[in-house]
């Protein structure tokens, strides 16, 4: 262990990726994995086991022989979790935030649910309570004892102590965000019961000492090593952004594109589209808004003539044609819904391909409008993941929305804002201009 270099450990349980990111001292990122997050090629759901092999697996090659784990924090997907027996071993698959049999449980379900102020978000079939009812269906759970978030659970079982994040707690649809308290009907309708539900503990929290035989065998571990609580992906990354400049809102673009800010204002209604959690290492509040983005292009995608044409448009080698702001494409919504284009959509590929990413980019840029209403009055507006790194994306984006925005060049921004949190959490003081690398130029 003497000669290993100490560094702190940003895991993101990613819908498509995991990403594990190791920060040193000075913020500087010294090593970084990405991986496929498991899953079945006919069945989205993650085996929870699976996926904690797969996260070890990642930190013994960011570590390889030269690194030390000083503290860990994971961030990641929001709704999705399971139900867990006695030592958090997995009685239950993760059903994904997107999958389609969302959309018949929700309709069940929603009769059950009532009204409800002060859930942070509205019901909708993403939400965790979907998760929860899909759990109890299954088979051989009268035996569970705790629910964990998908997010979570490798800090849980490193830990070894069942907890959720504050900012997981709020996608629930059954957490009161101001009180801090679990709507005891919501949870009864879906989980059951209370007491199947973990202590919330803040993001950013230290949860204990983090223990693994199999990392302690291959020497990675710093004797004094520990887990600290990350939460949802896009407000732990948003608040790494935050670090670059005060009240920074951050557009995400990924599997979904989500908007995020630190707020000093009271939390939004859901009804106006937000959603909001309690503010991270500080009061306040963490408001966003969450769009599809990379299920509505794949759904495009079926076609190959418009799939090429996509590519062609995405890469900046073809311009769009003035379908891009017809509003002949319908984005799906979350849960499932699938997209469709209108009845006059035209038919030629070029032509619908212009109209999808016109119809998205309009999307996002509502998105951003909507929570920059509850940011500084100067926030300043970054981007970041994948499609930020798209110059025809981007080009089309501005277009649309009329705004610029700083990209980030750190292509593991939650990751990379969840090392920051650990690094928090410990005492240390990294850069985050060192960690994030805001680029100069504006696009």
């Amino acid at each position: 262990m003497t000669t290993r270099r100490a560094t702190v450990l940003g895991v993101d349980i990613g819908s498509t990726n995991t990403k594990v990111v190791a920060l040193d001292r000075d913020g500087h990122v010294v090593a970084r994995v990405r991986r496929r997050t498991p899953r079945n090629a006919d069945d989205p759901s993650v085996d929870a086991d699976q996926l904690f092999d797969a996260v070890e697996d990642m930190v013994l090659e960011v570590c390889g022989d030269q690194l030390a784990v000083q503290a860990v924090c994971a961030a990641g997907i929001g709704e999705d979790g399971v139900l867990t027996g006695a030592g958090l071993h997995p009685l239950t698959r993760a059903l994904a935030w997107f999958d389609p049999r969302r959309q018949g449980i929700f309709h069940t379900l929603s009769p059950q649910l009532g009204p409800a102020d002060d859930m942070g978000v509205n019901p909708d079939p993403a939400r965790t309570v979907v998760g929860w009812s899909w759990a109890r269906s299954q088979a051989d759970t009268e035996t569970a004892a705790c629910w964990l978030a998908l997010t979570d659970f490798a800090s849980a079982r490193w830990a070894g102590t069942a907890f959720l994040s504050e900012t997981l707690a709020a996608r629930t649809a059954a957490w009161h965000t101001t009180a801090r308290t679990w709507m005891a009907t919501r949870v009864a309708a879906t989980l059951g019961a209370t007491d199947l539900l973990p202590p919330v503990v803040r993001t950013g929290d230290l949860i204990g000492p983090l223990r693994s035989a199999r990392l302690a065998e291959a020497g990675v571990l710093a004797p004094d090593a520990v887990v600290v609580a990350g939460g949802h992906d896009h407000p732990v990354g948003g608040w790494g952004v935050g670090l670059l400049s005060g009240g920074a809102v951050l557009d995400s673009m990924g599997t979904a594109e989500v908007v995020t800010t630190q707020s000093r204002r009271a939390a939004p209604s859901p009804a106006d589209g937000l959603d909001s959690a309690a503010g991270i290492h500080q009061g306040g509040t963490t408001v966003l808004r969450v769009e599809e983005l990379d299920r509505n292009v794949k759904w495009a995608r079926l076609d190959t003539a418009v799939s090429t044409a996509l590519d062609e448009l995405i890469k900046g080698n073809r311009q769009p044609d003035g379908y891009l702001t017809s509003g002949t494409f319908r984005p799906g919504a979350a849960g499932g819904h699938l997209p469709r284009y209108t009845p006059d959509a035209p038919t030629d590929p070029a032509s619908r391909a212009s109209s999808v990413l016109g119809a998205l980019a309009e999307l996002g840029g509502r998105a951003i409008e909507s929570v920059s209403a509850y940011a500084e009055p100067s926030a300043q507006v970054f981007t970041a993941g994948g499609w930020s790194r798209s110059p025809g994306w981007v080009a089309i984006k501005q277009a649309v929305t009329q705004r610029e925005a700083t990209a980030i060049s750190e292509p593991e921004v939650t990751a990379t804002g969840a090392a920051l949190l650990a690094a928090h959490a410990i005492g240390w003081a990294p850069d985050p201009a060192t960690a994030l690398d805001p680029a100069p130029q504006t696009v």
